[in-house]
C-alpha cells in the first residue's frame, strides 16, 4: 500500500511550516444568538417517532460552543480579531432564497415552527439564529474580500450548506455561504470565487447556487451516497456557461488520511490552482472526522489542520491570502473542539496548541494509508477532470448590481 498522507505530529507541538506569530490577524466571528437555535429532539434522526426516545438532536449548540470555549481556554481566541456581526438582512437573503420560501419560515417561525423542507427542523426562534449564522458568514466574507483583514472563520449555526433556494435540508435553515459569495458578488468586492466543501456530506446548496456561474468553482468533497442521496457525483460539473466549474470528489466510505491527502494533493489543489480565484471560501465541516456519528470516514484533527494549511499556502500564491471558514456540520460534542481549534490554529498559524489525545491513535488504525481501490478512483477522476475545458480560460463577467 502507498504510505501517503497527512503528517501526524505529536499533540501540542506546532506542525512544521507553520508561519511565525506576528503575522496580520485572522477574524473571528461568532454571536451566542447562533447556540440558541433548537431542532427539537429528534436525535440522529430527520424527524421524531413513536418508537424513538426523545434526545438532543445531532446538531446541538455543544460542539460549536465548545469551540469557542477551547479557543479561550487556550489563548488562541487572543491572536484573532473577535467580531460579532449584524444578522443578514431580507435583501441578502434574497438574493439566493425565493420570497415564497422566505416567508415560509417567517410564518412558521411566529408559530410552532416544523420542518423547512428536509430534514431541517426548527423553532421558534430559529430564524432569528439562522439570520445570525447567515450575518456572521456576510461579514467575514465582506471583511476578508475587502483586505479589511487577511483571513477570517466564521462560527456559524445553523449550517447551511445543504440549504436550496426555496427549501432547507440537512439541518439547514439559510444558505450562508452563497448568500455571503452572491452579495460580495453584487457589491464588486470580489469576482472570481472559490468554494471548497470537505464537510463529510455532498455541499448541494453551494452547487445548487452557482451551478450554471461560471465564475465561481464548487468543490466538494464528500463521502459518497450519503446525504443527500442521489446528490453529489463527479458526472455533476455544472451546466450552461458554468459547465467546469463545478468538481464533486464523492469519496467511498471509510476513506482516511492517505485518501484525502491524495484527493487534496493530486486533484482538489491543482484545480482550485488553475481557476485562479480571487478569495477561497471553506465549507468547513468536520464530520469527516473518526468520531462523528453520522459520517464514516476517519480524519484526525491534524488532518483538518493540514488541509487548513494547504488551502492557506494556496491562496497565498493565487489570491494574496484571502480565506474564508464557514463552520459546518461535525456531530462529536467532544472532538469537533479539537478540530477546530486545529484548523483555527493553521489559519492563523499559531505556535498556540492543544494536546489530542486521539490524534496519534486515529493516525496508526489500520486502513489510514491510501487503499488501492481510492487511489484508483481518485486517479480516475484526475484523468477525466483535466481533460475537459478549464473554467479558468473563461473570461471575468460583470455581477455587480446597479444599487448593491
Amino acid at each position: 500500500m502507498t504510505k501517503q498522507r497527512f503528517g501526524a505530529p505529536a499533540a501540542g507541538v506546532p506542525a512544521a511550516g507553520v508561519p511565525a506569530t506576528g503575522a496580520p490577524a485572522a477574524g473571528f466571528f461568532w454571536h451566542e444568538r447562533c447556540f440558541w437555535h433548537d431542532p427539537g429532539a429528534i436525535g440522529v434522526f430527520s424527524a421524531p417517532g413513536a418508537f424513538l426516545q426523545p434526545q438532543p438532536a445531532s446538531e446541538s449548540p455543544e460542539s460549536k460552543r465548545r469551540l469557542k470555549n477551547l479557543l479561550e481556554v487556550s489563548g488562541l481566541i487572543d491572536e484573532l480579531v473577535v467580531r460579532k456581526a449584524p444578522p443578514a438582512e431580507r435583501i441578502d437573503l434574497e438574493r439566493f432564497h425565493t420570497t415564497g420560501y422566505l416567508e415560509a419560515l417567517e410564518a412558521g417561525d411566529r408559530v410552532r415552527g416544523g420542518d423547512a423542507g428536509e430534514g431541517a427542523p426548527y423553532q421558534p426562534g430559529s430564524l432569528a439564529a439562522a439570520r445570525q449564522s447567515a450575518g456572521l458568514a456576510l461579514a467575514a466574507v465582506e471583511a476578508v474580500a475587502t483586505g479589511e483583514l487577511p483571513a477570517a472563520y466564521a462560527l456559524c449555526r445553523p449550517p447551511g450548506h445543504h440549504a436550496e433556494a426555496d427549501r432547507g435540508r440537512g439541518f439547514c435553515l439559510l444558505g450562508n455561504i452563497p448568500v455571503a459569495v452572491m452579495r460580495a458578488r453584487a457589491r464588486g468586492q470580489v469576482g472570481r470565487v472559490a468554494i471548497l466543501d470537505w464537510d463529510v456530506h455532498h455541499g448541494n446548496g453551494q452547487q445548487a447556487a452557482f451551478y450554471a456561474e461560471p465564475e465561481v468553482f464548487t468543490v466538494s468533497l464528500h463521502q459518497a451516497g450519503n446525504y443527500p442521496l442521489g446528490s453529489g457525483a463527479f458526472e455533476e460539473q455544472g451546466e450552461g456557461r458554468g459547465q467546469g466549474a463545478c468538481l464533486n470528489l464523492p469519496l467511498p466510505p471509510g476513506c482516511g488520511l492517505g485518501a484525502y491527502a491524495q484527493a487534496m494533493e493530486s486533484l482538489v489543489l491543482p484545480a482550485l490552482e488553475a481557476f485562479r480565484p480571487e478569495l477561497i471560501v471553506v465549507a468547513c465541516g468536520f464530520d469527516a472526522c473518526a468520531k462523528d456519528p453520522l459520517g464514516k470516514m476517519l480524519l484526525n484533527s491534524e488532518a483538518f489542520a493540514a488541509m487548513t494549511r494547504q488551502v492557506k499556502a494556496l491562496a497565498e500564491r493565487v489570491c494574496r491570502g484571502r480565506l474564508v471558514l464557514v463552520h459546518e456540520g461535525g456531530y462529536s460534542e467532544g472532538y469537533v473542539p479539537l478540530c477546530g481549534h486545529a484548523a483555527i490554529q493553521a489559519l492563523v498559524g499559531s505556535d498556540i496548541a492543544v494536546p489530542d489525545p486521539q490524534n496519534d491513535e486515529i493516525a496508526a488504525w489500520d486502513y489510514q494509508d491510501l487503499q488501492p481501490h481510492q487511489r484508483a478512483l481518485i486517479d480516475d477522476w484526475r484523468e477525466r477532470w483535466f481533460a475537459i475545458s478549464s473554467p479558468a480560460s473563461r473570461p471575468p463577467q460583470d455581477h455587480r448590481e446597479s444599487n448593491p
